[in-house]
């Protein structure tokens, strides 16, 4: 959410930033923009001219009773009826005026941070990091293909009772997924000192507002009755911290979060892509990192954050790229993201499986998330950053095509066979 005050004193700057961003007229944008922000505040202004006048004159009209000048009185009366009429007017525009530009102002993007590069897709992006040796010999069976041969990822079943993008893992393949899962929540936990957070799967439009997910992406939501499902734990750990005001000791450190959650995404807008395997699905676990921070800090918390998303890859010794997203490439809420791409060995190419961002003050603005410095009376916005630490899926994807055998098993890493109970191999 942006602060209009900012856009009226610095309109440049959004024109600017907007279209970095892919505002086709963001200088049109912009005048909107300003055109309602001006016709609201003419609004309130007449408003409280309008009541101040209706004050006065009910005020005269008991002293011109007292003079027994009904003359005087009845025209104040009438003066007082007209005012009346006036200031529901303004009051009727104020509501309209102020819901539009609330309305315009929560559909916009966060602006980009000044060193995320230009570019307005993901040919932007720009490689600032790389770990691990791709492997370019040996099986390279793809993860759909492997895991049905072995009889333990059925997608035909999924698809009788859930339809297409659903998944039935079984066996030692349902346990590796466990396996994965557990271990990334504990490295968070006991390694980088995250707090483990059980939060709900079912929010309020309110809390998907929060984070920007609505109202401008309700179609990649599941909605069940009065709520949403989570897209990511993301919306649930970030609300944690809404209309709520910290001080400054409660963030002398950021605070970290992290939960292990399912997330549902109807991936509306990605028909035709990954429809096969596990890599985009309906329903699937993830590891969420949330950051709350002062402004100040929230630069080197993005930094420390990826390295925590990174330090999970590097455990597993699963190669990988770490991307700076341009500024057409980031989602909504971020200034600045930096996606982990791991190699799969069946596409022979790199794939996202985390993406680390750094949101500023937007979505603390659109929660009414604070913090009090210490002897300072106004408050101001925290800093919310978030990240996969990894999607457990896409993970296990890269486990089964990296780990696989000429004989078609997959050999367990070494870090999760103690949640395997010694198992090396599955299949």
């Amino acid at each position: 959410m942006h602060d209009v005050k900012a856009i009226r004193d610095r309109p440049d700057d959004f024109v600017a930033g907007w279209t970095r961003r892919g505002v086709e007229d963001a200088r049109a944008l912009v005048y909107q923009i300003l055109e309602l922000d001006r016709a609201l505040r003419a609004a309130q202004t007449a408003g409280q001219e309008a009541l101040a006048a209706r004050n006065a004159a009910s005020k005269a009209i008991g002293a011109a009773m007292g003079r027994k000048d009904t003359a005087e009185a009845d025209r104040l009366k009438a003066e007082v009826e007209g005012l009346k009429a006036k200031i529901a007017e303004s009051e009727e525009t104020e509501r309209t005026v102020g819901a539009t530009l609330r309305d315009l102002l929560a559909g916009q993007k966060n602006l980009a941070a000044d060193d995320v590069p230009e570019g307005e897709d993901e040919s932007g992006n720009v490689e600032v990091g790389a770990w691990g040796e791709p492997r370019r010999s040996g099986p390279a069976r793809d993860h759909a293909d492997l895991g049905e041969a072995l009889g333990l990822l059925d997608f035909e079943a999924a698809a009788k009772m859930s339809g297409a993008r659903f998944a039935v893992l079984k066996g030692g393949l349902a346990r590796l997924e466990r396996a994965v899962g557990q271990f990334m929540l504990d490295l968070q936990t006991d390694q980088h000192g995250y707090q483990e957070v059980n939060p709900p799967l079912l929010v309020r439009d309110e809390a998907m507002f929060g984070t920007g997910q609505l109202p401008k992406f309700e179609e990649d939501l599941f909605r069940v009755g009065e709520h949403l499902l989570i897209p990511t734990a993301e919306v649930s750990l970030t609300n944690l911290v809404r209309e709520t005001i910290l001080y400054e000791d409660d963030l002398a450190q950021p605070m970290r979060l992290t939960a292990l959650t399912p997330c549902f995404r109807a991936e509306a807008g990605s028909a035709g892509r990954d429809t096969r395997g596990l890599i985009r699905q309906h329903q699937f676990s993830k590891v969420e990192l949330v950051s709350i921070a002062r402004p100040e800090d929230s630069g080197a918390e993005h930094e420390r954050m990826t390295g925590c998303a990174e330090a999970v890859l590097k455990a597993l010794d699963l190669p990988f790229r770490r991307m700076l997203l341009c500024a057409g490439d980031m989602g909504f809420s971020a200034k600045k993201t930096f996606d982990l791409e791991v190699w799969l060995p069946s596409q022979g190419t790199f794939r996202e499986i985390s993406s680390c961002s750094n949101c500023g003050d937007f979505q603390a603005r659109r929660m009414d998330a604070r913090f009090k410095r210490a002897g300072e009376k106004k408050t101001e916005f925290v800093h919310t950053l978030n990240g996969s630490g990894l999607a457990v899926g896409r993970t296990l994807v890269a486990i089964m095509e990296t780990y696989q055998d000429e004989g078609g098993r997959i050999a367990v890493p070494e870090v999760l066979r103690r949640y395997m109970g010694g198992v090396s191999h599955v299949g």
